[in-house]
């Protein structure tokens, strides 16, 4: 990944649903307007549903052209072809990721607000690293709050960063401006009235998307 241009825009993470042809009706129209990387994560889903869902993403994504990122499962992300993985603090060695996904992997590690964590996340491989929550998120509750500033002291790591975490298009600008790459997403376009337009109001609070 050129770390001189990075990917801009909405990572759109799926939220948990259990019947997948209404997640692959929620999400697939959504990836033909401007969704950057989508994410698989379900964590109510037993293996074989999250299989299937992620078997069927994955086909819509490269239809699509959109890198499919699965949560926390390196097998699950092997066995579908995905773009890569993305992996918490207790998910699993990012370097036996990279080892398994192989080098062109996108593979990206939640760091809350800790940089030390995202430099030794990049040391051991990580293509991006993400930091949050900035707001308090209705998806996952955490007590970890990261701020533009840590965005800003992570701009020397040389890959994308990701803001997560109750963000809004009303509230995301200080983390654009700060060196948010992405901003990772789920209710806010998933459960918004209009996911169409919630996703293009995300989508203009990056000049060059606009």
């Amino acid at each position: 990944m050129n770390a001189a241009s990075p990917p801009r825009g909405v990572y759109l993470i799926t939220p948990d649903e259990a019947d997948g042809a209404r997640l692959l009706a929620r999400v697939a129209p959504l990836l033909d307007q401007g969704v950057t990387w989508l994410q698989y994560r379900n964590k109510r889903a037993d293996t074989a549903q999250r299989l299937a869902q992620a078997t069927a993403l994955q086909a819509l994504c490269a239809q699509a052209g959109v890198p499919l990122i699965v949560n926390d499962d390196v097998d699950l992300a092997l066995a579908v072809g995905a773009a890569g993985v993305h992996l918490g603090e207790d998910d699993g060695d990012l370097a036996a990721a990279r080892a398994a996904l192989g080098a062109d992997a996108l593979i990206g590690a939640s760091c809350y607000a800790d940089l030390a964590l995202a430099r030794a996340a990049v040391a051991a491989g990580a293509s991006y690293v993400a930091f949050g929550a900035f707001f308090p998120s209705l998806s996952k509750a955490t007590t970890a709050r990261a701020t533009p500033a840590l965005l800003a002291a992570a701009a020397d790591l040389g890959v994308p960063r990701v803001a997560i975490g109750g963000l809004t298009p009303d509230n995301c600008g200080p983390a654009i401006a700060a060196g948010a790459d992405l901003l990772a997403v789920i209710s806010g376009v998933c459960s918004a009235p209009d996911p169409f337009a919630a996703l293009r109001a995300y989508r203009a609070c990056f000049p060059e998307l606009r």
